[in-house]
């Protein structure tokens, strides 16, 4: 069994004269631990995060305090030590670390403790067997706050793991194709603790990660499902992020800003470009814009139909040359761009003006009437983009 204030001084007169020889030393002892604690713990070696520290030094002083107290007074409450210290707990925890750090510094507390209170008890020549219980009873009190620690750091952890799956619930609802009620996105959106904008960004992963691997600002502002086979994130439209930092070696797909309640088919159109950038349709780079290349997205949605109508529009020009129709067909599409006009259309191929000529006139008889009817030419110029998007590379 431990001791307890009671047992350290059983006479009354002797309680309040031991607690105001150890209470004179607290000051001198709480800049000791703190020093020994910041050279034995680089982790808590933080002089310019004044926050922090303050936090651990307050920690440390109303342990002090508080075990004094109970030598002078055995009923005297704990309520403020305990907060402190559940407190010390859930920060460690929100702060991605584990508790083993915050049990080394309840250690020396103990060791640097025990070793100034015997020093000081004994120049006082409080009687041995006093001593003794005294130690025990600082081991016994170390114990209880090292125990409220880790109190604090599972319920914060137990109330991470509620709230990151309240806010995986809202990002599948976000997301969810019919959307849900207004009304039961705004619950779902208070429960996850996770106000709703207006606007939202949308990242898609080629691969899963892990959470910790993400820099925390992007899964507090967003919402995320990183371990699933298709990991994507959801952020309010803001400022812009960093992607490829944030998700280093990996191919990411990133959606422009888009309203919420689109959300679901701004998910739908990355996921289709990544899919591009994987069969080498799109060009494959560390972070692919969605929005640059909506139009070969909506082009390439049905890829049998893109090539039926590449079939249908180009094949007189395959038959015209079977081995060297792609040429003639990006000739074709310049032309559209640059509205017959051949120095532009010998600027964008790279060639020259007598080349483009050569060509044209290659070209005017299977597709001159169809350059001068607005609507064939619209129908042309999609299978000609088809066709460079499917087979430019072939």
């Amino acid at each position: 069994m431990t001791a307890t204030p009671a047992e350290i001084a059983p006479a009354p007169l002797l309680r309040p004269a031991l607690a105001a020889v150890l209470r004179s030393e607290i000051d001198d002892l709480t800049a000791l631990i703190l020093d020994e604690i910041q050279h034995v713990i680089p982790e808590y070696s933080r002089p310019s995060d004044t926050g922090y520290m303050h936090a651990i030094s307050r920690g440390v002083e109303e342990a002090l305090h508080e075990f004094v107290d109970r030598i002078a007074d055995p009923g005297a409450s704990r309520a403020r030590c305990e907060r402190i210290h559940r407190a010390l707990g859930r920060n460690e925890m929100l702060a991605g670390r584990s508790l083993d750090n915050l049990q080394r510094a309840y250690r020396i507390g103990a060791r640097l403790s025990w070793r100034r209170f015997m020093t000081v008890g004994e120049r006082a020549r409080i009687p041995h067997r006093t001593l003794v219980l005294l130690g025990e009873e600082i081991i016994s009190h170390i114990d209880a706050l090292a125990n409220l620690a880790a109190d604090g750091y599972l319920d914060a952890q137990s109330a991470s793991r509620m709230l990151a799956g309240r806010r995986r619930r809202l990002l599948h609802l976000l997301v969810s194709d019919p959307l849900v009620s207004a009304r039961e996105l705004e619950e779902a959106a208070a429960a996850a603790q996770w106000p709703l904008p207006s606007e939202v960004v949308i990242a898609v992963l080629d691969r899963p990660v892990a959470e910790f691997e993400v820099p925390p600002p992007v899964l507090l502002d967003g919402l995320a499902d990183l371990d699933g086979g298709e990991p994507f994130v959801l952020v309010p439209a803001g400022p812009a992020i960093d992607w490829h930092r944030v998700f280093a070696d990996r191919r990411i797909a990133v959606t422009g800003p888009v309203a919420l309640h689109d959300a679901a088919d701004a998910l739908r159109w990355a996921r289709r470009v990544l899919v591009l950038v994987r069969q080498g349709l799109l060009p494959d780079r560390p972070v692919t814009w969605c929005d640059d290349h909506l139009a070969g997205v909506l082009l390439l949605s049905d890829e049998a139909l893109a090539l039926e109508l590449v079939k249908r529009q180009l094949g007189p020009l395959v038959e015209l040359d079977p081995e060297g129709w792609m040429p003639l067909a990006e000739t074709l599409l310049w032309w559209i761009r640059a509205g017959g006009e051949v120095g532009g259309i010998a600027a964008g191929l790279g060639t020259t003006a007598e080349q483009v000529r050569d060509r044209l006139g290659r070209l005017e008889p299977l597709f001159g009437a169809v350059l001068r009817d607005p609507d064939s030419r619209f129908e042309l110029e999609m299978a000609l983009r088809a066709a460079l998007l499917l087979l430019g590379g072939k």
